[in-house]
């Protein structure tokens, strides 16, 4: 597909919702957009030039980056979109740009005798506010129906002088969307506490309106009612609408840096939203530098003491994923770059727990996963880094050249049993799937013989007479000598691939990755080599290690499903169908063998007389 130099890789793309912009040659923002699926939304921008919009393809020609942040909603999407239009005002968005603000909720308790309404307004005094809301109907449609639960007055000051003057109610007292308190129908006491009780609902204190309403969409239904039930559906999901949780706009007086971390054994990458006046004002993602393996508190550290700068000083919470040591000192000289940049107040270093900011936090975990994603993809596809690996692999393991095929070997098994094997295949630092191989292993007695079994096993396929023609050679993959031979393990599993290779008279390079410490291990060496930890060499062999064992374990699960299986189907009368429904209801054999008679009997297609052939049978 065609687009831009800068396009980013479609596999990059998360596919959960969110905001992404587009950044011009000058770092400016210059479009910025929400989407259900980043991925799908993102890549209608990169096809053929012609079959875009003119101000879209302008947009495009214009861009010279693109980013993204992921979020846990759509709604949230829209929320964050909406604060960044009128955060950067880019030139090519034209929905936001104007001064409009969400509408919010607004229930004045503080009043003798409360109102609901809806306003773009917060500076009225006693008054409790929701929202904002993206979805002004969606909201006017929903207060209309909760004014049906909690008739508490919505008309103006004026319209309710006149009607207390007049004793005569409005339209709203004579449908019942009104408790009337102006021609006292209720006591102001009793109106108060219809008001409070609008607010706790909206609070998410109170279900009752919602359960009401689908008990009365089932009776509609069960009436034949459609037309009534779909109204009712339409109320409900109007309301659900607006109670979905916001958390991409907080309080106006909240001021916080909310930092994620996501890491593996070699690498780290954090995330951080800049919330200022209640607003995501940045979102920026890097990948942290680590030298040796630290702890999560060390990183934490390390990421405090680059997350901040010139133009976004400490806030005055920080909101961390854990404690760093000595928190204190910490919070300390955060504080002293808070007051040297000019602003006030100390610096609290907290690990939100719960609410808003403990969702909020949940989000930017998820994009500094996201930016750590990005990084390994980006390293792993760069031709420059590959070379270098294979390269640094040649000099470390004194191989007379660079490995360009790589085959990885991995042993799984459950508890000693059901053991089987896997043989994954990189050439040129990127996987060959076509050649990868599944192994079941019969009669090992523990992971070192296994791994003599297979490797033993690929290396009679060396052996073997080749066929002349390369065409055949290519589709026999197992035809082609490796380069190097790698074992997801130690020193022993490492010695017992050598002694495969030594009795198959076969020289080929060997060596292991422990997965504890990341060393590397060669046949017969006393001592493990340990590569630098920012080595493209031990990120290739990580990568080639991860891979086979993922690929091992999944074959296990495969296998050890169908032995489960295979025991039930002894059992006379238990057919696939039953095997697949207790197995579903119990999750395990094992489960299976511990249940009662009358445990079986309750699996539908169980009967008694099934049921105590199985729990014989089983035990």
């Amino acid at each position: 597909m065609a687009g831009p130099s800068w396009r980013p890789r479609s596999a990059d793309i998360p596919t959960q919702p969110g905001v992404y912009r587009f950044i011009d040659s000058r770092s400016k923002v210059i479009y910025v957009g929400k989407a259900k699926n980043l991925r799908n939304r993102l890549t209608t921008y990169f096809g053929p030039p012609e079959g875009l919009i003119e101000r879209t393809r302008r947009m495009v020609q214009t861009a010279r980056s693109v980013d993204w942040t992921v979020v846990q909603t759509e709604r949230a999407a829209l929320q964050l979109e909406y604060a960044w239009i009128k955060e950067f005002q880019p030139d090519f968005n034209i929905r936001f740009r104007d001064d409009k603000s969400y509408p919010y909720l607004v229930v004045t308790v503080g009043d003798e005798i409360p109102r609901v309404f809806l306003s773009r307004r917060k500076d009225i005094a006693g008054a409790k506010y929701f929202g904002p809301f993206a979805n002004s109907w969606a909201l006017k449609d929903t207060l209309s129906t909760l004014l049906r639960a909690f008739p508490v007055r919505s008309c103006t000051q004026g319209v309710y002088a006149r009607a207390k003057k007049a004793q005569r109610p409005c339209l709203l007292g004579d449908i019942g969307k009104c408790a009337a308190p102006c021609v006292d129908r209720i006591t102001p006491a009793d109106h108060k506490a219809l008001a409070l009780g609008l607010a706790s609902f909206m609070d998410g204190k109170d279900d009752g309106v919602l359960d009401g309403l689908r008990y009365e969409m089932l009776q509609a239904a069960e009436r034949l009612d459609f037309e009534r039930a779909a109204k009712l559906r339409d109320r409900i999901e109007a309301i659900e609408t607006i109670l979905v949780k916001n958390t991409m706009v907080l309080d106006d007086s909240i001021d916080a840096d909310v930092f994620g971390l996501a890491h593996d054994e070699l690498h780290a990458a954090a995330h951080v939203f800049r919330i200022r006046g209640g607003r995501i004002r940045q979102a920026r993602g890097w990948v942290v530098d680590v030298d040796q393996k630290p702890s999560r508190a060390e990183l934490v550290e390390l990421i405090l003491r680059d997350g901040f700068d010139e133009h976004f000083p400490p806030a005055k919470l920080v909101i961390v994923p854990e404690l760093p040591r000595n928190d204190d000192v910490w919070a300390e000289r955060l504080g002293t770059q808070r007051k040297d940049a000019g602003e006030r107040g100390s610096v609290e270093l907290r690990v939100a727990k719960r609410g808003d900011l403990a969702t909020l936090a949940d989000t930017v975990r998820l994009n500094a996963a996201q930016t750590l994603q990005g990084y390994l993809s980006k390293r792993q596809n760069d031709v420059v880094s590959r070379s270098a690996a294979l390269a640094e692999l040649a000099e470390y393991l004194g191989l007379d050249e660079a490995p360009l095929r790589i085959e990885c070997f991995d042993v799984s098994h459950l508890g000693g049993e059901n053991q089987v094997a896997s043989m994954v295949v990189f050439e040129d630092g990127i996987p060959r799937r076509e050649h990868y191989r599944k192994f079941a292993v019969d009669g090992a007695r523990d992971d070192t013989d296994a791994i003599y079994q297979v490797v033993s096993r690929r290396l009679k396929r060396l052996t073997e007479p080749r066929e002349a023609d390369e065409g055949a050679k290519e589709k026999n993959s197992f035809a082609y000598p490796p380069g190097l031979f790698v074992i997801d393990g130690g020193l022993p599993q490492v010695n017992a691939a050598q002694r495969a290779l030594n009795d198959a008279g076969i020289e080929i390079g060997v060596c292991g990755l422990a997965k504890r410490l990341e060393e590397v291990w060669r046949p017969g060496d006393q001592f493990p080599l340990v590569l630098p930890r920012s080595s493209e060499a031990l990120f290739l062999l990580q990568r080639v290690r991860d891979e086979a064992h993922r690929v091992a374990i999944s074959y296990q699960r495969t296998t050890r499903k169908k032995s489960l299986r295979s025991q039930l189907l002894d059992v006379p009368g238990v057919g696939e169908a039953i095997a697949k429904r207790l197995l579903k209801s119990f999750g395990s054999v094992s489960a299976i063998k511990a249940a009662t008679i009358d445990d079986l009997h309750a699996v539908p297609g169980v009967g008694s007389e099934l049921a105590e052939r199985i729990h014989s049978a089983l035990r």
